[in-house]
Formats: structure tokens, sequence, C-alpha cells
């Protein structure tokens, strides 16, 4: 996908590439490196730069990012006397070891600045300024350690460090954030530029939280306002195509598609109107590039909270950006002798200090939306087959410990999974009460195999009780609890001292509490399952699979199915609505965790479709493999295609023409021919290989609401559906001007018309 995702962000206007280097892909075990296929970096940023970008290359090696365990692998956990991010040698040594690694990498291949290639800037460190106290005196030398040691590199090219307000010099402090002009302290040296590492433009998405929308408004207002207020030079986005956390990479309780509401979204399709407000910012942005760069900036007030940012040259080129800061109401202003309305909470851009090429609150470009349709329905029982994962019992099993052993440190992330088995020894039948404190992140809890209860923590409450009555036969009682993480820690202080697992067991019967009395734990592990690689061809091969309806169903469930890969090219999502919770594969790749069962406040879901890139896939017979915590019902699964399907355009008179439309040339010349070339457009654009089959809506007047939903108004010209289809049915893309002249006249003298247009794209 790495092409196509690299053009589309140079469409949008990009001018560089921003990627982390994820230190536990490439270094799973210390001192054995793995760049090969989709971790190949080398091969990635040559072909940012075969498409002519550069590359911010944000090296860490710690990240966050929402990705398991901040990118730090987890075989620095059990380095003696290691402390993460702090002024200690064990740690030192070995982020020095990888961050020269890829340094010496890059320069080997030619690719920073300074040698010639697209590299023109490197990261080091991420964002330390928010733990550095709990660090207390080792915080402050670790800064300056990091910053000597990444300068010290000899790259050629500047290093920096985002939310680090006192980065040593000549590292560059950045900002993070949502509104870097109102919040970002600005370059702590005058000789360092105003950096922008993460504008965000969505929120990560966690299980259990309804998704927050980012408008393309807000983007456009934050980025042009640092520009001019805080002399921004470079503006990253956060993400610009997000994608998706394959496999157990999310860190703990971030679901697995990654930024969907990013400019591309999850599958690399464009998502409108974000992505082409934001073009039209760039372009708007790049006429003005000279002025900005080589002109001198004044300032001054148009009103109590209006304000004119001016670049002149001393040729007498002029640029202006007039802002509007109140967000409430529009104003009315004057500049240059003349009258500019400006919208609330917006700016205008003048590349000529005379026509507004664009507005941060006036969305021009289309929306889209995008559907799925099933393409591939796994509705049959008899294509399914399953295996019951088996519950261990405590005489199977090799690791013992009188004590109850924390997560992470046993698993060493080898899997989510880790069972703590007990026998208990019970004189007589008898309803008891069972009371397990788990530090996270859910629990399953057996008794002589038979699931009795479960629970499990949210994103920022991880710990839990799960209390529960048991019912203990005379005897020897198997209890075995299945402890189960959603990804590992991404971020805080002293990661290594994080814990997760079960914290108490105890047990309370005949009415009087008294502590579980166990001389020993058994543990195991992660799953059978796991071990035989059931999610392979050849590990499928290793257990003996029955007919899903041969009995009934139980927690911990193997499901496989075989699929042919649907026709075309549009992406490929599947669609596990009907089951639980687990994990999926693809010919044994892991397209990552589901949580169905943990609905939103809503009720819904936090996310049902899971990306399957194509080149996962076969012509035919691709094996699909679910281990499935809950039961679940795979004949409701089916495999999806994802498509832009509609396309719509809303304008009024006030919107600016598309950037496109500007010229120079023509504003050098009469007010005849500027009106001629420049007048608010509906560009419509159908995806690739798919034209405007059908017109859904057409109205040039008043009509209700906007493309989310809609309804004619009391004004209407009544030809508007023939002028628009005879425009655009059957072509890729059209164009409809705003004009009473285009639909037959003003339907509505004295009210105010909007254009409002949607299209079927097929």
């Amino acid at each position: 996908m790495w092409h196509s995702l690299i053009s589309k962000s140079k469409q949008g206007g990009l001018d560089a590439i921003d990627t982390y280097v994820f230190w536990n892909l490439h270094e799973p075990e210390p001192g054995q490196y793995d760049f090969s296929g989709r971790r190949d970096i080398v091969r990635f940023i040559k072909e940012v730069q075969a498409q002519g970008l550069y590359v911010c290359l944000r090296i860490g090696p710690f990240i966050e990012a929402e990705w398991s365990y901040g990118g730090l692998p987890f075989w620095l956990h059990d380095v003696p006397g290691i402390v993460f991010r702090s002024d200690n040698e064990p740690f030192k040594y070995y982020m020095q070891n990888f961050t020269t690694k890829i340094v010496n990498m890059m320069k080997s291949e030619k690719l920073f600045a300074s040698q010639g290639g697209p590299i023109i800037l490197s990261q080091i460190e991420n964002e330390y300024q928010n733990v550095e106290k709990a660090f207390h005196e080792t915080g402050p030398p670790y800064v300056r350690w990091a910053a000597s040691m990444a300068a010290g590199l000899e790259t050629g090219v500047p290093w920096v460090m985002c939310k680090q307000d006192d980065a040593p010099d000549p590292v560059i402090n950045a900002c993070n954030g949502m509104r870097c002009a109102e919040t970002f302290v600005g370059p702590n040296s005058p000789n360092k530029p105003a950096i922008w590492t993460e504008n965000w433009t969505h929120f990560y998405d966690i299980y259990g939280n309804i998704t927050k929308i980012r408008s393309p408004e807000d983007i456009a207002y934050q980025v042009a306002l640092f520009i001019v207020k805080m002399n921004g030079s470079f503006i990253n986005y956060y993400m610009y195509h997000g994608g998706t956390n394959f496999g157990r990479n999310a860190s703990a309780f971030i679901i697995t598609s990654y930024y969907d509401q990013a400019p591309l979204d999850e599958y690399g399709l464009i998502r409108q109107p974000k992505w082409g407000h934001l073009q039209e910012l760039h372009a708007a942005v790049k006429l003005c590039s000279e002025t900005l760069l080589n002109g001198v900036q004044s300032n001054f007030s148009l009103g109590v909270l209006q304000e004119a940012y001016v670049y002149t040259r001393e040729n007498g080129e002029c640029a202006a950006f007039l802002l509007n800061r109140d967000g409430e109401h529009g104003a009315n202003i004057q500049f240059r002798n003349r009258t500019y309305q400006l919208p609330p909470k917006s700016i205008s851009i003048l590349p000529d200090c005379k026509t507004v090429a664009f507005n941060t609150a006036k969305v021009s470009t289309q929306f889209g939306t995008r559907t799925r349709q099933p393409a591939v329905k796994l509705d049959k029982a008899d294509i399914w087959e399953k295996w019951n994962e088996i519950i261990p019992v405590f005489d199977n099993t090799s690791i013992r410990s009188n004590l109850l052993l924390e997560q992470m440190n046993t698993t060493k992330d080898s899997s989510d999974y880790l069972w703590y088995i007990a026998s208990y020894n019970q004189t007589e039948e008898s309803k008891s009460e069972i009371t397990v404190n788990s530090r996270g992140h859910l629990l399953r809890a057996f008794v002589n195999g038979v699931q009795i209860g479960s629970g499990h923590g949210f994103f920022r409450n991880q710990g839990f009780t799960v209390k529960t009555t048991i019912p203990l036969t005379s005897g020897v009682n198997d209890i075995s609890l299945l402890s189960v993480m959603v990804g590992l820690p991404d971020s805080g202080a002293h990661m290594e001292r994080r814990a997760s697992g079960l914290q108490s067991v105890s047990i309370q019967e005949n009415k009087v509490f008294k502590n579980l009395t166990i001389s020993s734990w058994g543990y195991q592990v992660g799953l059978l399952g796991e071990k035989l690689q059931l999610y392979t061809e050849e590990g499928t091969n290793k257990a003996v699979w029955c007919d899903i309806n041969s009995s009934s169903s139980q927690p911990l469930t193997w499901y496989k199915s075989k699929f042919d890969a649907p026709g075309g090219s549009d992406p490929l999502a599947l669609n596990l609505g009907s089951m639980g919770k687990g994990e999926a594969w693809v010919n044994g790749q892991s397209i990552g965790r589901y949580w169905i069962s943990f609905l939103n406040p809503d009720g819904s879901p936090s996310q049902i479709w899971y990306h399957v890139p194509r080149s996962f896939l076969k012509p035919k017979d691709n094996l699909l493999v679910l281990f499935e915590e809950e039961g679940g019902n795979p004949t409701g699964i089916s495999v999806d295609t994802v498509s832009i399907t509609k396309v719509c355009g809303h304008i009024t008179d006030s919107n600016p023409p598309p950037l496109i439309s500007w010229k120079r040339e023509t504003l050098s010349r009469n007010k005849s021919e500027i009106h001629h070339e420049r007048r608010p457009k509906i560009h419509l654009h159908c995806p690739p290989k798919k034209y405007i089959s059908k017109i859904l809506f057409a109205s040039f007047g008043s009509p209700f609401g906007d493309c989310e939903s809609y309804s004619l108004g009391k004004c209407h010209s009544t030809n508007s559906t023939a002028i628009v289809e005879k425009a655009c049915l059957g072509k890729k893309k059209c164009s409809v001007p705003w004009s009473n002249k285009r639909f037959g006249g003003d339907p509505c003298p004295g009210i105010r018309k909007n254009l409002l247009i949607e299209a079927q794209c097929q």
C-alpha cells in the first residue's frame, strides 16, 4: 500500500512524510535485527524519495504511539538494573545502540538531506516532559544525554524533541496537540524554527468509548494560525494515515483500527471533506510561500477579536491572513478599503492582499460516503469447523509457584493469555464464593472446566474484581483462571515496574471467610492453539476439528473456514459483528484483536469491520481462523468490500472558488476575467474505476440541511436535477458552478441561495 498512500499524500499537498521507527519490530531480540518485508524502512524511505517528498524520521526509540510497550522491545524489561528513559546506564546503552544502528543504515544508503537524501529532520525521545518529574534528579541528565548522543551521530540534519520545552541546543523543541498556535511556548532559542510535530487530525479510539470527530475546519484554522502567529515552518498531521494495528501491536485497550478518521482512512481511501479541505489549505499557503518567506510581517487589529497578519515584499507582492477569533459570531471587517466577511473562528487567506483564496471555515470540497457491502457471506454452518481450546489443570503445568506471578514478566509478551491454575480440596459439596482481584485487563474463571464468571477493566481503570458463586464438589476441584491482556502499556514513567494479572484470590465457604489455602499455583503461558499455530495451514492439521453443530458452543473456541478473494480492487474488511472477543488470522497473518462485546455508551461496538489487505490473500482458498473467547456465531461473518459510493457538494455564493482556478496572471488583468475565472463551484469526483451513475439530489435555492441530511426548501430551481444530470451523468468527475444564469435565472430574488448536489458512484 505504500506507493498509493504516499501518492495520495503528495496529491493532498504534503511535502514530507513522517514515520516512527518501531524498535520492538526491528530488534525483537538483543542484537537480532529484522528489516524484511513490511519492516523494510529503507525501502519505505526510498519510496517517499522516489515520489519527490521529504522525510521526518522519528527514531525515538521510545515512541508511545498507542503501540505495544511504546515501541520498546520487551526484552529490555529483563536487563538487570534497567530503568527505562532515565539517566540509567543499561537503558542508555541499548537506546544508543539502536539509534546508532538506524542512523548508520540511513547514512549507508545516503538518505539524509546532507547526503542528497530525503530525510530533513530526525526525532530523539518522545514527549518526555510529560513524565520527566517522576524521574526526579535522573530526568534532566537523561534529556541532556539524549540530545548530545543524537547530535553526536552527525547526520547533517536537525534533531527534534517533541513536548520538551527545554530541549538542549542544538535539538529543536516542538509541540504536539490540537492547538499549538495557542499552547506552544515557542522555540527556546532564536536559532530554532517553530515546529508542530503532531497536529492531531482525530483521536485514537479505545474499547468502550464513542469516536470523537475533529472537523476539517478546526484543523485548517489551527494550521493557518500556527503559520502566522508562531511563524510555523513545519506542521505534521498525526495521523494523515493511521492504518491498522495488525497482530498484537495495539497498546492496552486500543482498538485495531487506528485513526480511521484521518484524511486517508484505515483502508487508504480518501476521506472527504477532510482530505480535500486540507488540500485547498495547502494550495492557498503555497500561493503565499514566497511572500511568507521573504516578506516583512506586520499585524494589526481589525476589531475586538479580529486581526490581520500582512506580509509585504519590496517588489510590491503582498499576502494577508485575516483572522476572526470569535467562535460564536461572524464579522464584517474593513481591510485595505474593502469589506470582507469572516465566519466565526476562521482565517481568510488572501495571496495578493485582495482576493480570498481560502477560508478555513468554508468547506468547498466534496463530501464522501463510505459503504461496506458483503462480497462473500460465510453464512453456511457446513463451511465452518471448530476446535475447543483445552482448559488446563494443575497436574499438567510445568511452571509452579507459591505466589501469584505478575503476568507480563511471566509471558514475556509471547501471548495475551496466562492461565493461573490451582487444585482445591473440598471435603463436601458446597456453594462457595470466589473473589479474584486483577490488575487487568480481563479474566475468565473456570471451575472443573466450566466457566463460572468473567470481568474486565477499562482504559483508565484497568484493575477490577470478579466475585461469583462456584459449585465445589467433594474431592479435588480444578480452578483455572485465564487472565487476558489487551495490549501492553505504551506510556507513563517506569513502565518496567508496571504490573498486570491476578493480585489476590480468596474463597468464602459456609459463610465463613477464609483465604484460599493453596500451596502452589500452576501456570500455562498462552493457549494450546497458539502453541500448535492453528492459524496456519500446517497448524490446522495438528488438531481434530469438528462440525460447529456437533455440540453446544463453549467459550474458548477456535473456528476455521476458507473463502475466495472477492473480485475487483476495492479494499476488504471482515465483518465480525456476530462475534464476541478474540483474534482473527487470514492465511496465517493476524489482522488484529477484536472485542465486539465491549460496547460503547450508546450500545454499539467500538469496531465491527477489520481490514484485510488484499496482499494477504490468494485468489482461492484463503484460510480464515478465529480464536473466540466468548462463543460467538461465525455464520454471521462476511468479507465486505469497502468503497466510496456517494459524493456530495454544498456551497453558497460566499464559498471561495476552488484553488485550481487561481491564476496570478488573471488577477493582474481586469475584473471581468476575475469574475469569469473564479466563482464558487461544486466539484464531484468518483473514485478510480467508478462513474457518476445517478443524481440522488440536486437543488439550487434554499435546500434544508447539508450533505449529512437534506431536503428541498421553499426556494428551489425546478430544473436543478436536469441541469446537474446533463453536466455529470456518466462522468468520472464534473463541475457545477453556483450561478443564477446556469440554472435559468434567479428562482427566488432576495433570498440567499445554496447549491447542494449528491451523486451516486458505481
